[in-house]
């Protein structure tokens, strides 16, 4: 691994993405600010999702560089990157339905191997979310999609991070869960200091808890900049009304 400093916990520099023959994301800088909540947003089939797989080491990167914490690790495999730092939270299969929520939690911590710290680690969790606490002997399919996601969350705390990406975690929840979550993800963040990449088709609420964001269409950004700048600005309504085409676009840093 190479080392590089930066001020930045997470880059990417000229990545091009895909699966096989299918071309998904292009040339694309990413840049993830150490200690905040920086926002992907964007339409369906745009590569937000990819471009997390890309970073865990889960899509072809047919050129371009990953950078973590200084090292350069394109080439690395998918656990060697969690055994680095990244933690991971996809937006399916992100726990054992048939396992109780205890056993998740174990299951979760398969890097650590001292007991002591495995039961601190449960206890941190337990202080974030209070209600995994009272829950630890029930199967984890019968939680409701809030607290799956809770359990989720708490699972990637499990590994001890130094970053959490998290894929749509408000995917089939209902409207008046989406705010919980949200809170809660922010609440973590801001607690705990991990920086946290969240990819969200929910823009407006994603943004209102982030620090940074990007827009993405078509494999590219077309918006770098503050959460804040972007929840005003014409590319955010126009891009999801329709009314404007990628080729259109620029990409537009503030």
């Amino acid at each position: 691994m190479s080392k590089m400093g930066s001020k930045y916990i997470m880059e990417t520099k000229g990545l091009n993405v895909g699966y096989g023959p299918i071309h998904v994301i292009y040339d694309l800088d990413f840049k993830v600010p150490d200690g905040e909540v920086t926002i992907i947003v964007g339409p369906n089939g745009v590569g937000k999702t990819t471009l997390l797989k890309a970073i865990m080491g889960l899509a072809t990167v047919y050129s371009g560089e990953v950078h973590f914490s200084g090292n350069d690790i394109t080439h690395d495999q998918p656990y060697e990157r969690t055994l680095a730092g990244i933690g991971y939270m996809p937006q399916t299969g992100n726990i054992f339905s048939k396992l109780t929520v205890d056993e998740n939690l174990k299951m979760a911590a398969y890097t650590v191997s001292d007991p002591d710290l495995i039961a601190d680690k449960k206890e941190f969790v337990y202080s974030l979310f209070p209600r995994l606490k009272d829950y630890l002997p029930r199967q984890a399919g019968t939680l409701s999609g809030g607290e799956r996601q809770m359990l989720a969350e708490g699972m990637v705390l499990m590994r001890d991070p130094k970053i959490m990406m998290v894929d749509e975690p408000t995917a089939g929840l209902m409207p008046k869960l989406v705010n919980d979550v949200m809170r809660q993800l922010k609440e973590m963040a801001d607690s705990t200091g991990l920086p946290v990449v969240l990819v969200e088709q929910r823009a407006r609420r994603a943004l209102a808890v982030g620090d940074y964001s990007y827009l993405m269409r078509g494999g590219r950004f077309t918006f770098e900049g503050s959460a804040p700048d972007l929840l005003n600005h014409p590319l955010l309504n126009e891009m999801y009304l329709g009314a404007v085409e990628v080729h259109d676009l620029e990409t537009v840093k503030e």
